[in-house]
């Protein structure tokens, strides 16, 4: 799949003026609120007709206003998924999944392996109205993915949700990016959420683009911590996992070194993605002995950012991954921290919670 998106229009007040482009996977539109965000999502989906611009999906153009093309919602074969789920109360679930395919304009999802990969069979008989906001989200998306839609839409359908039904709904959201061909866009403004699901970020603020990359090279990129917050600031590993221990541990294989994490529910083999938070990360410069953390991993200083405040953002290469650390201005100066130096990241094992530990299938 490949995705280009040009868009200009104008508001009272905000411009938007936006282009990317996208290879296969999750594309996420990440930003503040009002950065235009669902802006972009409206206008791709054809519920907002641009003041200029050109949408294409696999080479078919959905919207290009020099050439006075504009294709209607309808037939854009676009599925949106918003925050509430819309679903139809009187409806069974299974009904609600089969209005669906009512609008099908090409060859939809087998009904039997939609149902399985969003884990939703047990439903069908039950009513909407009597499901929980997890179970209605990912009916929600099954109605969807059964019109047989060339792109996926997704604004921020975890908002709405608790803790417990975020993390009920998030390994099925992993399981539609890597089991389906359906190409995707998820807005959001939770960095958690964009670490465990987008192949691709793209940064908004205020109508224009500030970033567009890989989400590992996006979330890592001490440039946009502004943008990101200090407080959200954290780095993408990917690693396998290499073993489980007796004592509940996991040891994940990293390009830099070994890992050890909270149980992990995942056999030897499978790859996965760890979000590490810059608070969470402590510099030595010698190597460690006698700590209780067990991660440490050997690293360089690619880049150091300083704040307003005491703390300054350090940016890690660790093997081929990037890890960034935040610590205040005196230790930095304390232990020499400058670009090249070499260093050693220091993890607690219980520091990475099970939000930020996600499986990418092969």
């Amino acid at each position: 799949m490949t995705l280009s998106v040009r868009l200009a229009h104008d508001f009272p007040g905000f411009a938007l003026d936006v282009a990317f482009d996208a290879p296969p996977g999750v594309t996420v539109l990440f930003g503040r609120s009002g950065s235009g965000k669902t802006t972009v999502a409206n206008a791709v989906a054809g519920l907002l007709r641009p003041r200029a611009g050109r949408v294409a999906v696999n080479g078919a153009v959905l919207l290009d206003t020099e050439a006075g093309r504009f294709l209607p919602p309808h037939r854009r074969r676009v599925g949106y998924v918003f925050q509430q789920d819309r679903l139809f109360p009187h409806l069974s679930v299974a009904r609600n999944l089969k209005y669906g395919r009512l609008f099908a304009r090409g060859t939809p999802e087998d009904f039997g392996h939609v149902v399985a990969l969003l884990g939703i069979g047990d439903l069908l008989r039950r009513r909407t109205a009597d499901l929980s906001g997890g179970e209605r989200q990912r009916v929600a998306i099954g109605r969807a993915l059964l019109s047989a839609p060339q792109l996926l839409l997704m604004d921020e359908p975890l908002a709405a949700l608790d803790d417990p039904r975020k993390a009920e709904i998030l390994p099925y959201l992993e399981r539609l990016r890597d089991e389906t061909r359906v190409p995707l866009i998820y807005v959001s403004h939770s960095v958690p959420e964009v670490a465990r699901l987008a192949t691709t970020v793209v940064m908004l603020d205020a109508g224009r683009v500030q970033r567009a990359g890989p989400a590992a090279e996006i979330l890592s990129d001490i440039g946009a911590i502004p943008t990101l917050g200090v407080a959200d600031a954290g780095a993408v590993l990917t690693g396998r996992v290499a073993r489980q221990h007796d004592d509940g541990l996991t040891e994940i294989a990293v390009s830099g070194g070994v890992l050890y994490l909270p149980m992990v529910d995942a056999p030897p083999g499978a790859q996965i993605r760890i979000r590490i938070e810059a608070r969470d990360v402590i510099l030595s410069r010698a190597r460690p002995e006698g700590l209780s953390a067990l991660n440490i991993l050997p690293a360089t200083v690619a880049a150091v950012r300083e704040g307003e405040g005491p703390g300054v953002m350090v940016q890690l290469r660790a093997g081929q991954d990037l890890l960034l650390a935040r610590i205040t201005r005196r230790s930095a100066r304390a232990l020499g921290i400058g670009e090249g130096v070499d260093c050693f990241g220091i993890v607690k094992t219980v520091a990475v919670t099970r939000q930020n530990v996600g499986l990418i299938g092969d």
